[in-house]
C-alpha cells in the first residue's frame, strides 16, 4: 500500500509532491486508521469541524507503519502544510528530527508533552482524571464487585488510564477486584478486535461484569463482546455510547476534536513552544451522557460524578497519576 491513503480534494501522488504548495493544515493520524471510532476518529471530526466552519480544506494520511512517520512530516513540510498536526506518542522521534529542519513550519501533536522544540505544540490530557469518574460508575454499577480493563499497546500512557480508573473504582468500593490486561506491546495492538474480544471473554469469566477499554480500534471487539455477553462496557476518547446502545455504560471523552480544531483554526498564528495539558477543569476529559446511556445512570451515579468531578477540580480529591513514579496505587500491572 501506498504511504498516502486518500486526501481530501488531492490525489496522493500531487497532494505529497515536493512542488505542490498547499494553504491548507495537514493532519497525520496515528496507526489503527481514522475510522477506529476512537482516539483517530476524534481527530477526524475535529478537523471535519473546521473544515465544515470556515470552508478550508485539509490534507489527511492515515499511518501504514513506523517507518511512515517520518515520511510523512517531511513531505507535508516541503509542500508547505502548515499547520501540521500529528496524533500519538508515536511522533515524537520524528518529531526531534524532523521540526528543527523546517523552522518556518508550525507543528502540533497530540499525547507528547516532553519535548524542547520551538515550533511545536504540545497537547497533554489529564486522563487519569476522566479515568477516575468512569471507574466510579463502574464500580457502583457492578454486581459482581468485579470490574475489567483492556487497554492497547502497555506503555505509560494507557497505564495512566488505568491508574486513574483504579482509583475511581477504589473509591466506591475499597474492596473491589479489578482485573486489567494490555492487549499487546507492539503498535498492532491499537487495531487488534479480535484480541479484544479474546481478553474480554477472560475476563468474564473471572467475573468481571463492567470492562473498560482503552485500546483505540481494539476497543470496538471489548464493547461488542461486552455487549453480546450481556455486560456493561465504557468506551474511551470518542463518545462510543451509540455504538451499543443501552450496552455501553458511558465513554471516558478525550477531546482530541477540541484540540485539532483549535490547532487548524490557529493556522500560522498557532502558539508553539508550548505544552497544553487539558483535564477536568477545560473539559479536556469528562463522561459521556446522552441518551443511549440515560437508563443505565441513576441519579445517584450522576450526583456521585458531579462531586467527584468538583472535588478533583478544586484540588480537594487527589488521582495520583501513573506518571509520577510509574507505578499505581491502586492496580499493580
Amino acid at each position: 500500500m501506498t504511504l498516502m491513503t486518500k486526501f481530501l480534494g488531492a490525489t496522493a501522488a500531487t497532494a505529497l509532491s515536493a512542488g505542490a504548495a498547499l494553504a491548507e493544515p495537514a493532519l497525520i493520524f496515528d496507526l489503527g486508521g481514522k475510522f477506529d471510532k476512537s482516539f483517530n476518529e476524534a481527530a477526524f471530526n475535529g478537523a471535519t469541524r473546521w473544515a465544515e466552519e470556515t470552508g478550508g480544506t485539509f490534507r489527511e494520511i492515515e499511518l501504514q507503519s513506523e517507518a511512515q512517520r517520518e515520511q510523512a512530516l517531511r513531505r507535508f513540510a516541503e509542500a508547505g502544510a502548515n499547520p501540521i498536526v500529528t496524533m500519538g506518542f508515536g511522533m515524537a522521534d520524528p518529531l526531534s528530527s524532523v521540526a528543527p529542519d523546517y523552522p518556518d513550519t508550525k507543528f502540533a501533536v497530540i499525547d507528547v508533552t516532553w519535548l524542547d522544540l520551538p515550533n511545536v505544540r504540545q497537547v497533554g490530557f489529564a486522563e487519569h482524571e476522566g479515568s477516575y469518574l468512569v471507574g466510579m460508575m463502574a464500580a457502583m454499577a457492578s454486581k459482581s464487585g468485579t470490574v475489567g480493563f483492556v487497554g492497547g499497546m502497555d506503555v505509560p500512557l494507557i497505564r495512566h488510564f488505568g491508574c486513574g480508573y483504579a482509583q475511581g473504582v477504589k473509591a466506591v468500593n475499597p474492596d473491589a477486584k479489578i482485573i486489567a490486561n494490555m492487549t499487546g506491546t507492539t503498535p498492532a495492538a491499537w487495531n487488534d478486535p479480535v484480541k479484544g474480544s479474546e481478553i474480554t471473554k477472560a475476563q468474564i469469566s473471572q467475573g468481571a461484569d463492567v470492562v473498560y477499554a482503552a485500546a483505540g480500534g481494539t476497543g470496538v471487539g471489548v464493547l461488542q463482546t461486552a455487549a453480546d455477553e450481556g455486560i456493561l462496557s465504557i468506551g474511551v476518547d470518542s463518545n462510543q455510547n451509540h455504538l451499543h446502545p443501552g450496552k455501553v455504560l458511558t465513554s471516558m471523552l478525550k477531546r482530541v476534536d477540541v484540540a485539532v480544531y483549535d490547532a487548524m483554526k490557529a493556522g500560522d498564528a498557532l502558539e508553539t513552544g508550548t505544552v497544553v495539558s487539558l483535564g477536568l477543569a477545560d473539559d479536556g476529559v469528562g463522561v459521556a451522557m446522552d441518551d443511549n446511556n440515560a437508563s443505565l445512570v441513576s441519579a445517584d451515579m450522576t450526583a456521585a460524578v458531579e462531586a467527584a468531578r468538583a472535588s478533583i477540580i478544586s484540588g480537594e480529591t487527589k488521582v495520583t497519576s501513573y506518571y509520577t513514579n510509574d507505578s499505581c496505587p491502586a492496580l499493580d500491572f
